[in-house]
């Protein structure tokens, strides 16, 4: 944990404003592409999680009963599925030997998962919305000279960042260090 580092938040003139320049991405050569988006990934990546950050509770202050229940939804729909997959063998017999109960349950879970729809749909909003955002920013920002240096640090191994581990642990790493 010596060499973690968590690089400096950029200035909001560099990230968007006066000195930001942008162009389309080289949609014709996918490799430049992902080398830009990987840079700016890298180079930006205080930046890009404030701003999901910020966007995911603009999103969650604006319907919060809303986000909640998404949230909510989220963690017994996963609690659920980990459940359902360490009982099978449970499971399996209480679904032959109760039938119906079994086609009650379904029916009960397909009316509750349409009355949280919206809350699910909010949450997957204020998820999405700001991993776009993010996506769309590192597409179009071009690379400058100080972007360039520090995916080399990166790559060389001289220091590790959160948005580094993140492409390593991703299968990114050969884009990152190219």
């Amino acid at each position: 944990m010596d060499d973690f580092e968590v690089p400096p938040l950029r200035s909001l003139s560099d990230f968007l404003l006066e000195s930001a320049r942008f162009s389309t991405p080289a949609i014709n050569n996918p490799s430049r592409w992902a080398n830009r988006i990987i840079d700016n990934l890298l180079y930006y990546q205080t930046n890009y999680i404030l701003t999901a950050v910020l966007i995911f509770l603009i999103v969650g202050t604006l319907n919060p009963k809303s986000m909640l229940l998404g949230i909510l939804t989220i963690v017994v729909i996963f609690a659920i599925f980990i459940y359902f997959s360490n009982n099978r063998v449970e499971v399996h017999r209480f679904k032959r030997n109760h039938p119906f109960v079994c086609f009650l349950l379904i029916l009960l879970s397909c009316f509750l998962s349409l009355k949280v729809f919206g809350g699910l749909l909010v949450f997957l909003w204020g998820v999405t919305l700001p991993l776009a955002m993010i996506f769309i920013h590192a597409s179009l920002r071009m690379r400058n000279l100080k972007n360039k240096m520090g995916k080399k640090l990166e790559s060389l191994g001289l220091k590790r960042t959160p948005m580094g581990i993140l492409l390593f642990q991703l299968g990114l790493e050969e884009q990152a260090r190219s």
